[in-house]
Formats: structure tokens, C-alpha cells, sequence
């Protein structure tokens, strides 16, 4: 308890002081063997731990609801870092970036208008961007998520299924989401 209540507090503090660092994995065409993408993910850089990994600190930013302005700050980091290198490579053009969508974050009344201020403000196109949700993210007011969804493919934004088969979803409810 006493470990968890740390975390949870230094989570607070890195929130503030923003500790936190994204990392690119590339996404490369089965087919072509081409780079087509990036996968984003974040890091803690903790001052005296080092570096966190997910594991440790997701669960915890997920049930305190420091989630949110974690994943907003990882989008907005991701989608600044993809409209530089197009803006400085041309062959940069066709790539996209993958970026995690929390459940929390899929509830928030303002998720549209905050990411078209991040698409905005970093002048990236909305078909660069792919959000990633999980199949727990599609568990419970299910009408509600569909038109958020909607509303972000409107966007030109594209969606994505992060880890089907961990959660409770059916391939048929999976059928009637804009992903």
C-alpha cells in the first residue's frame, strides 16, 4: 500500500514537472518492408528510479484518472514530432503515427475539441494519425463511444483495435465500431 501511494504521489509530481518521454517504435510493411509508421509509447523518466516502464505506472495513471493528461501530452507530443519530420523530409509525407487512447480519455466530454487543437496547433493532417483503444474501452455506454468514434473518423483520423482478444468484446459488437 504504502508502495502504491508513492507511485501514485510521484506520478502527481511527473505530471507536473513533465518527466515523461515518448519513444517511436517503427511500424514496417509486412509486404513491403517499408517503414509506413510509428507506434508511440510513453516512458517515465523517474529522478531516482530511472527509467518506469508502462507496466508500472499505466494501471495506477488509469485508475487515479492522471491518464488523461498523460495521453493528452503524449498525443500532442507524437503528432508535433510526425508534422516536423514531414515538414523536413518529403519521403516523410505517407507516414503515420499510432497513438494509445485511454478509456478515461474516450469519456472526457471535451476529447474533440481537444484533438482538434492538437491537430491544430501542431499542423498535423488528421490522416497521419491512427488512435489505438482497447477492447475495454468499448465495454459499457456502447451507443455513446460509437458516435465519439464516428465523430473522430470525420476527422480523417483512423482507428484501431490495440489488443483484441484480451477483453470481453465480441467480434460482432467489434463489427458495428468505426475501427
Amino acid at each position: 500500500a504504502m508502495s502504491r501511494l508513492r507511485t501514485e504521489n510521484d506520478l502527481r509530481r511527473a505530471v507536473e514537472e513533465q518527466e515523461f518521454r515518448v519513444v517511436f517504435e517503427p511500424i514496417v510493411g509486412l509486404s513491403s518492408g517499408e517503414l509506413i509508421g510509428f507506434e508511440t509509447l510513453v516512458r517515465w523518466g523517474h529522478p531516482e528510479q530511472g527509467l518506469v516502464q508502462p507496466a508500472k505506472f499505466i494501471g495506477i495513471a488509469e485508475e487515479t484518472g492522471l491518464i488523461v493528461p498523460i495521453g493528452y501530452w503524449v498525443l500532442e507530443q507524437a503528432c508535433a514530432r510526425l508534422a516536423e519530420w514531414i515538414h523536413a523530409h518529403k519521403a516523410a509525407a505517407k507516414l503515420t503515427i499510432s497513438v494509445n487512447l485511454s478509456k478515461r480519455q474516450l469519456a472526457e466530454a471535451d476529447l474533440l475539441e481537444r484533438l482538434d487543437d492538437i491537430l491544430a496547433r501542431t499542423g498535423l493532417p488528421g490522416n497521419r494519425l491512427n488512435l489505438e483503444i482497447t477492447e475495454s474501452a468499448v465495454v459499457g455506454n456502447f451507443e455513446a463511444l460509437t458516435d465519439m468514434l464516428k465523430q473522430i473518423k470525420k476527422r480523417g483520423v483512423s482507428l484501431h483495435m490495440d489488443d483484441f482478444g484480451t477483453g470481453l468484446s465480441s467480434l460482432s459488437c467489434l463489427h458495428q465500431l468505426p475501427i
